[in-house]
């Protein structure tokens, strides 16, 4: 089971902030196509993975028990 956090926009597109997925043991790209598939509201595009609070790749795997953060692009004033 892993955690993913949704953050800004998204959570207004989803009205989450978070959901239990049981995915486990594949990376952040296919993670993000099975989220886009079953929330198709839901934008990722631009924005940063994090996996237990550090930067992640594409291709990084994500393990059971993981909290996985989509970390929208911010923008200052």
């Amino acid at each position: 089971m892993i955690t993913v956090l949704f953050f800004a926009k998204q959570q207004e597109q989803l009205g989450l902030e978070k959901v239990e997925r049981s995915e486990s043991k594949l990376p952040v790209s296919e993670l993000k196509q099975k989220l886009i598939e079953d929330y198709p509201e839901l934008s990722l595009a631009h924005t940063m993975t994090a996996i237990n609070e550090e930067y992640a790749e594409e291709d990084q795997v994500i393990n059971d028990r993981d909290v996985v953060a989509f970390i929208p692009p911010v923008s200052g004033g």
